[in-house]
């Protein structure tokens, strides 16, 4: 029997995630269609995490609009979901007149664009605010609005409280054929399954464009950049401060320094131009982020580097979102080309093209027992050693540490199993609870984490998968 929904969101990131969540406000039926194993495969899961302040982007765009709105609403969503954030600043860092010079253009466009608390700053309080910026560095633009947040886990708190009240996730769902009725749209996957909707929201990252194509629009046109990264452990995390960014050029806001909310240090990204998905890392890459961090700071400590990886970003033609119903296509909304500063800008997105779009096509009738509050997946570390007890007392498997670098339990993995959206291979464990992120990589816990995954979903260990079908961890029995 078809599934049928008033509405379905393809693409499970944190712009189809912080969409389904606010859709479940109201009295819809609604679901999420994301083609991997998993959400917050995508752009969403490789990413620098920044909260942006709002002053890149050029005045009466999008970008700009949403951006500031996006930043203004940060600290109580993430709240509400208890997913980590922390405003820690921004600063722009110049090197000579003309950067300076730069800095001030980016002052007056950050004021157009409603930004506050921006201030430029000499070189003795950017060395005050910053111990180990270079000595070459001679002046700051500094954004105290600001922040940091892990864009994985705002994807999953998201999509996680929508399911919490009512709406559905259908992962797996690769979307290769729709069709296009007087009521809406049939859509069907790789697997053989189908939905009808009446409303679909294009949220597919990289492949949005060829997702509104199979709806019967080809007017988007969506390109690609790889960025990559290096990740130092939390052992270098004082390191720096604030997220520490060189001017901007016509290529992008370039190489960043930053904490992250976990206590690492994150590297990058650089952007390279491709045609495909292809997340490789490359020595190149690799060795650009080092020459542009080192002549950014002093006394980088690459010793600590625990991983590299790289994410692909998805950019409109227009250089700006694509925030629209379709002109061709009635109950098709595109929202394309969401790079950065897409995450920032997520929650005042959803929240726009809910009740500027969807309120079009049906009456919004709010929820009496919505509950937008959500317990992260990871509460567990944070509790004193009082508390802590207690919940043992009740459930013993908060006391068996399974991840030693970041002290996970077991109960902690579980509750990632059991929640939702469900973590059903040994990476969706990682981005919820953190383990297999720490200084040994999952040297140690990965085969205890497969253990408890087998155990709870109750399949072979064989069955178990790095990140879905293909990427099984066991190949065999030997005793």
């Amino acid at each position: 029997m078809k599934n049928i929904y008033d509405v379905a969101v393809i693409g499970g990131g944190v712009i189809g995630g912080t969409i389904l969540r606010e859709l479940s406000k109201y009295q819809l039926n609604c679901v999420l269609l994301e083609k991997g194993s998993d959400v917050s495969l995508g752009q969403s899961r490789a990413n620098s995490g920044i909260v942006h302040a709002g002053f890149d982007a050029m005045p009466n765009t999008l970008k700009a609009k949403f951006n500031v709105l996006g930043n203004k609403m940060m600290k109580d969503y993430v709240k509400d979901l208890g997913v980590k954030y922390q405003n820690n600043g921004s600063l722009v860092i110049a090197f000579n007149e003309r950067e300076m010079q730069t800095l001030e253009e980016l002052l007056e466009r950050g004021k157009k664009n409603g930004v506050d608390g921006l201030e430029i700053i000499g070189k003795a309080k950017l060395n005050e605010l910053e111990p180990n910026i270079s000595k070459n560095a001679i002046g700051a633009l500094w954004a105290k609005t600001g922040g940091i947040v892990c864009p994985y886990e705002l994807t999953i708190a998201s999509i996680g409280n929508a399911m919490d009240n009512g709406a559905s996730l259908l992962l797996d769902f690769n979307v290769i054929r729709a069709d296009k009725g007087d009521f809406g749209f049939n859509l069907y996957s790789q697997a053989g399954e189908s939905v009808f909707a009446s409303v679909v929201i294009n949220c597919a990252g990289l492949g949005s464009g060829e997702i509104a194509k199979l709806l019967g629009d080809e007017s988007l046109k969506i390109g690609a950049r790889k960025g990559e990264y290096i990740l130092l452990d939390r052992e270098s995390g004082d390191f720096a401060s604030h997220t520490i960014f060189t001017t901007p050029t016509e290529k992008g806001k370039g190489i960043l320094i930053s904490n992250t909310v976990d206590g690492n240090i994150i590297l990058g990204p650089t952007a390279e131009q491709i045609l495909d998905d292809n997340t490789d890392t490359t020595l190149d890459g690799l060795n650009s982020i080092i020459n542009q961090a080192k002549l950014m700071s002093e006394n980088l400590p690459l010793y600590n580097t625990i991983t590299s990886f790289a994410g692909v970003r998805a950019y409109s033609s227009s250089g700006d979102f694509v925030i629209q119903e379709s002109c061709s296509v009635s109950g098709l909304i595109n929202v394309a080309g969401i790079e950065s500063p897409g995450l920032t800008s997520a929650p005042a997105i959803a929240k726009f093209v809910v009740e500027e779009f969807v309120a079009k096509k049906f009456e919004l009738v709010k929820k009496q027992n919505f509950n937008g509050k959500r317990i992260a997946d990871n509460w567990f570390k944070n509790l004193s050693i009082e508390e802590k007890n207690s919940v043992i007392t009740k459930d013993k498997a908060y006391g068996n540490i399974i991840c030693r670098c970041e002290q996970v339990t077991e109960g902690e993995i579980v509750h990632a199993i059991k929640g939702n959206p469900p973590a059903r291979t040994i990476d969706a464990v990682k981005r919820r609870t953190r383990a297999g992120m720490g200084r040994c990589q999952s040297g140690f816990c990965q085969s205890r984490v497969a253990e408890i995954l087998a155990r709870e979903l109750e399949i072979d260990i064989l069955e178990v998968t790095k990140s879905g079908q293909g990427s099984e961890i066991l190949m065999g029995r030997t005793k």
